[in-house]
């Protein structure tokens, strides 16, 4: 065991992390020839595509030391706030960690959440100040910045390149001689902690385990500790790339099992694996359990896909353990999921992932987040969707959450980005100049407000320079409105929004005008309204497609002109009575980027 070493890496979004594991791999032998390719660890095109991390992936590598062989397991995590999910697995699955900073860019906000967690997780910390090769670094600044949060010595940081390869033989150095072995017994009873999991179509679930205690061995009869059930493991192995299998796992390992499972209601994520016939005593404690932020419904564009897209949700959710869902209905859209995000950035992966990997074409509604009702009768309800909330005269107060929101950015965009949260509801906590031209904004937001385009407009204002990270803080009293939306007097319940009653006729209005440029003119006048309870707010109207009855009427009496016009006026009411407009789905896009 005392020749483990197991290892997160863990920085801000786009600051080099992926790029500095493959250096590690390849100075290491794990991967090297055709397999080597940028980006090693992204399995996902998505990630490739992007250029971003969305799932941790866990390798071991061999690195030779003074003669002796060590095995380091090396977890890559994701670095946008939308995944930090997968940063605390992998950091309750690791005795140290790599922060990255980028030498061009210094400590940004994300950098902060994720340090911050690994202390609080007692790991030790090897601080890296990557991409010391572009022209536009700026290293006596940055190691500034480092030595202020982290209270380390100058010396202590190692300069490295992703793109050229400095500095990675003293990284793998610093992990060996600073990062300590697992703690844990081989001959005790078994305890393996399942921090992640994916789902094969041949082979079944492959859960990945960290041993903590004990030794497990293919063959043996093991269980999970939280759900009870029973299995035998038909393979354990290592993760190098692809599935390696072994004879047996021993406490410090990091590796997987498969045992034909092929319910993925079983699998839970943060459970423990022991033995069936010497069972641990007690679970080991995983992560704490996930807060979806933002909430949306998922519905299939096919009604007939409903049964599709709930397998294809299931097998999701395998392997991204912050997704969670539950099903709903809507007049509007028929059956589907009420789904929970940690983001927006969150929520747009999964839909891409339902489209790739699982070919589902799905319509999603308005994001919100959830609010506490309290009744007049005093009982508190939380509700996630504006669909659910009861009727206004049975409502006595709304609270909603409200974060506590980081922004590190340059000086020169203070102005801009104050007003911008002042515009949201928000309250400026403190102020902070730190070394360099940078400054730390602390603000006090509604959730709610952050969910549309908050990110969009700092990042804009801000030059791209802004970085933004965000903890849930509490639930406030509020004067907030159900927004109905109308068509002909019918509610559609999938673009109704919960909103503060003073962005409510601004959001209404924006509402009705967008609409009307999307739905399709009809053979009658369609009326789009925005409504809080009976009042109307806001109206548009999309104007109807007429055919010129009193063409042939050419001269004669005014009354056959007038005749003809009432039939027309009579077959257009029968027509609106029976007639009902259809939503395109880009009109349920629109909402989201409204501006």
């Amino acid at each position: 065991m005392d020749k483990i070493r197991n290892i997160s890496i863990i920085a801000h979004i786009d600051h080099g992390k992926s790029t500095l594991a493959d250096r590690l791999l390849e100075y290491t032998q794990t991967v090297s020839g055709k397999a080597m390719q940028a980006q090693v660890l992204d399995s996902m095109d998505l990630e490739r595509e992007r250029g971003i991390t969305i799932k941790s992936h866990a390798i071991q590598m061999n690195y030779t030391y003074k003669g002796e062989i060590y095995i380091l397991n090396l977890i890559d995590t994701p670095g946008h706030v939308d995944f930090s999910y997968e940063v605390s697995r992998s950091i309750a699955s690791c005795e140290g960690a790599l922060l990255i900073v980028d030498a061009t860019q210094g400590i940004q906000a994300q950098t902060i959440s994720n340090l911050y967690m690994a202390i609080d997780n007692d790991l030790e910390i090897i601080p890296v100040l990557n991409k010391m090769d572009m022209p536009t670094a700026m290293p006596e600044v940055v190691k500034d910045q480092i030595v202020e949060f982290l209270g380390c010595g100058r010396d202590e940081i190692i300069e490295a390149s992703g793109k050229t390869g400095l500095g990675i033989e003293e990284i793998l150095i610093a992990i060996v001689e600073h990062i300590p072995a697992p703690k844990g017994d081989s001959n005790a009873k078994l305890q393996a902690l399942i921090f992640d999991s994916v789902f094969n179509s041949f082979r079944g679930i492959i859960a990945y385990i960290k041993v903590k205690n004990g030794t497990i061995r293919k063959g043996d009869k093991v269980k999970f500790f939280n759900t009870g059930r029973q299995y035998v493991a038909d393979e354990i192995g290592i993760l190098q790339l692809g599935y390696h299998p072994k004879d047996k796992l021993s406490a410090g390992d990091v590796g997987y099992i498969i045992s034909g499972i092929k319910a993925t209601s079983e699998v839970k994520v943060g459970d423990t694996v022991t033995h069936v016939k010497e069972p641990c005593d007690a679970a080991i404690d995983g992560f704490e359990e996930v807060k979806p932020m933002v909430f949306a419904g998922v519905y299939p564009v096919d009604t007939e896909d409903y049964e599709d897209l709930r397998a294809a949700m299931d097998k999701l959710q395998l392997n991204d353990a912050s997704l969670t869902f539950m099903a709903e209905s809507s007049a509007a859209l028929g059956f589907g999921f009420r789904c929970g995000f940690l983001g927006l950035l969150h929520m747009e992966i999964v839909q891409e992932r339902l489209d790739r990997e699982f070919d589902m074409n799905v319509i999603s509604t308005t994001p919100n987040v959830s609010y506490l009702v309290y009744t007049r009768k005093g009982e508190k309800i939380e509700v996630h969707s504006p669909a659910d909330l009861p009727d206004p005269k049975f409502i006595d107060y709304i609270e909603e959450p409200y974060i506590e929101a980081e922004i590190i950015t340059q000086a020169d965009y203070v102005g801009g980005i104050i007003t911008l949260c002042l515009d949201k509801r928000g309250t400026l906590k403190k102020q902070n100049y730190m070394s360099g031209n940078r400054v730390n904004l602390s603000f006090e937001i509604p959730m709610g407000e952050i969910v549309f385009d908050f990110y969009d407009k700092l990042k804009s204002i801000s030059k791209g320079y802004a970085s933004f990270d965000y903890q849930p803080s509490q639930f406030r009293r509020s004067n907030l409105a159900k927004l109905d939306i109308l068509l002909n007097g019918e509610r559609v319940d999938a673009l109704s929004t919960l909103i503060h009653e003073k962005n409510a006729f601004s959001f209404g209005k924006k509402m009705t005008d967008k609409l009307k440029e999307l739905i399709p003119r009809q053979q009658y006048d369609v009326a789009i309204q925005a409504a809080i309870g009976a009042k109307i707010i806001a109206r548009s109207t999309v104007k109807a497609v007429r055919k010129d009855v009193t063409a042939k009427c050419y001269g004669g009496d005014i009354t056959r002109k007038r005749k003809l016009l009432e039939k027309q006026k009579k077959g257009k009411k029968r027509m609106k009575q029976i007639g009902n407009v259809e939503v395109p789905q880009k009109a349920f896009l629109a909402v989201l980027k409204l501006d």
